[in-house]
């Protein structure tokens, strides 16, 4: 059994978008499968942006996130749902990283230049809707968003092998492929992928 902090990046606090009936069918399938679970929902945080590299460095995390650094910390898998805004993850998603995989949490800085990636050992998938056809986003864009993330993100940090499912023209998606996808995350769930 695996630990999961599924990491829910949809900035609208009111919830009810495709985002948030993935990430419940994944959590459905984790518990079902005797998973431990923990959630993160960022549209329900209040935490400020960081405005200097100080504060990146030397600053202290805001108090309503250092329970989503325990919750990071504990896991052995990581699953982030979200949707790409304007060709990138949503800026709170963004500020929330920052504030999170920030120096002396998910790394450390060590003499000559190297770094210490504090988060090795676990994994993640990336779930991410978008208004495009997710294979134009994968070939004609190159998946930038994603790639970024992964690679200047989640792997500087230690954090591999990284999965992800791309869900594309969400907005104009019938029934059918809703219940479809929401049957590949309750089992991607049950799995622990």
């Amino acid at each position: 059994m695996r630990q999961i902090t599924l990491i829910q990046g949809h900035p609208d606090p009111e919830g009810g978008h495709l985002d948030h009936a993935l990430a419940d069918a994944y959590a459905e399938g984790a518990v079902a499968a005797g998973h431990d679970l923990r959630r993160i929902e960022i549209a329900t945080r209040d935490f400020p942006l960081l405005r200097s590299k100080r504060d990146f460095e030397h600053g202290p995390t805001p108090p309503p996130l250092v329970e989503a650094q325990a919750a990071i910390a504990w896991a052995d898998h990581l699953v982030f749902v979200y949707p790409i805004w304007l060709g990138d993850m949503p800026a709170l998603l963004k500020g929330f990283l920052e504030q999170t995989f920030r120096p002396g949490f998910a790394f450390d800085y060590l003499d000559g230049g190297k770094v210490r990636m504090n988060l090795q050992g676990k994994s993640a998938r990336l779930v991410v809707t978008m208004g495009m056809p997710a294979l134009a986003y994968r070939w004609f864009y190159g998946a930038h968003s994603v790639k970024s993330f992964e690679r200047n993100i989640l792997k500087f940090v230690g954090i591999k092998p990284v999965e992800r499912s791309l869900y594309g023209i969400v907005e104009a998606v019938d029934q059918a492929a809703r219940t479809q996808w929401l049957d590949e995350l309750r089992s991607l769930g049950r799995e622990g992928a």
